[in-house]
């Protein structure tokens, strides 16, 4: 094992832990609780960090405005409404998708996990909080709220259209807008108000968080159980199947192989197709689905890399290190046909 795969959680373990997949949601016995575990499971370490340092940034502006318990309902439900999102924004694998069709849609069911809708629902209660009450609010927290998060919310939208392949921006956009309607409907709370409705909030933070522990009691109780996935990919046909569509996925990803070690060498030219065929084609299972996606991410760093025919034959520390990680990628690819052949 590499020293990043010691950073990255195995696809078994985020769907152990709660991570999101349609499929465990829709199919009997319906498992509702992927759609509030998942904010507090992460791909990897560099993920959980990121959020951490957003919550850190976030969450204390939010609770002194509007109390603990508000903070805490904000918190799950922009979260949960993430999730929502992120579930209902899956399309059929045959979907033809535009550029900005991609930014919001998928058509591959593969696990989603992230505190990300809900931090964006912190930004959507800020962002509304400035506008609505920028009357009372001092000079240095009107640049803070409201419109001076603007430039945050467009870098971070921008940052999710480039790595469309890789960001929930469903997710994203979901808990931002949720955000911004629970922050029309409640008030924050003035100094020294000593509001009739503590108690009303209190017991909200309570159901919220009971949802949460009853959520995860939900995932400690099913720990053991088969992952349905595991039923799909054994029924999947083998690589030397008549089936057409697993063909043409074989076929895809061999050519954008080829394709690839062009445009190490300085050809470039197929790259843009052979991204298209491989974001069109349907992948046998989640891991496929993973070295479809790394592949993909290789091609278009390597056109990026890609010399001019003068300079192909001089070396290059950018495609020295894309010719290592292809190399991982391609022994990775190998062994996932091995053992697909082997359970098939």
């Amino acid at each position: 094992m590499t020293g990043k795969a010691l950073w990255v959680f195995p696809t078994p373990v985020l769907l152990a832990y709660g991570a999101k997949l349609n499929l465990l949601i829709d199919q009997q016995p319906h498992q509702w609780w992927r759609f509030v575990t998942p904010m507090f499971v992460h791909i990897d370490v560099l993920h959980l960090a990121v959020n951490m340092y957003s919550l850190w940034m976030l969450g204390p502006y939010v609770e002194k405005l509007y109390g603990s318990a508000k903070f805490v309902f904000f918190y799950v439900a922009t979260g949960i409404a993430g999730v929502a999102a992120s579930y209902f924004t899956l399309l059929s694998p045959d979907t033809n998708l535009g550029v900005f069709g991609r930014f919001i849609f998928k058509t591959q069911d593969v696990p989603s996990a992230g505190a990300s809708g809900a931090l964006f629902g912190l930004v959507g209660v800020l962002f509304v909080f400035g506008i609505k009450f920028r009357n009372e609010l001092p000079e240095g927290f009107k640049r803070a709220f409201g419109t001076g998060l603007l430039p945050v919310i467009v870098l971070n939208l921008f940052i999710g259209f480039v790595g469309q392949r890789f960001i929930g921006n469903a997710a994203h956009l979901g808990g931002l807008f949720s955000g911004a309607a629970l922050a029309l409907l409640v008030g924050y709370r003035r100094p020294g108000d000593q509001s009739s409705m503590t108690i009303f909030w209190r017991v909200v933070q309570c159901a919220a968080i009971a949802i949460v522990l009853i959520s995860f009691a939900r995932i400690v109780q099913h720990f053991n159980d088969p992952l349905p996935i595991a039923q799909a990919e054994a029924a999947t046909p083998a690589p030397d199947s008549k089936d057409a569509p697993f063909q043409k996925f074989f076929q895809i990803m061999n050519d954008s192989q080829e394709v690839f070690e062009s445009a190490i060498k300085g050809d470039a030219s197929g790259v843009d197709s052979a991204v298209a065929a491989l974001e069109n084609t349907q992948a046998p299972d989640i891991k496929s689905d993973q070295l479809r996606r790394k592949l993909s991410d290789l091609l278009q760093r390597a056109k990026l890399s890609a010399p001019t025919p003068q300079a192909a034959a001089k070396p290059d520390e950018r495609r020295l290190e894309l010719s290592k990680e292809f190399t991982v990628w391609t022994q990775d690819y190998n062994d996932w046909l091995k053992t697909f052949s082997k359970t098939n």
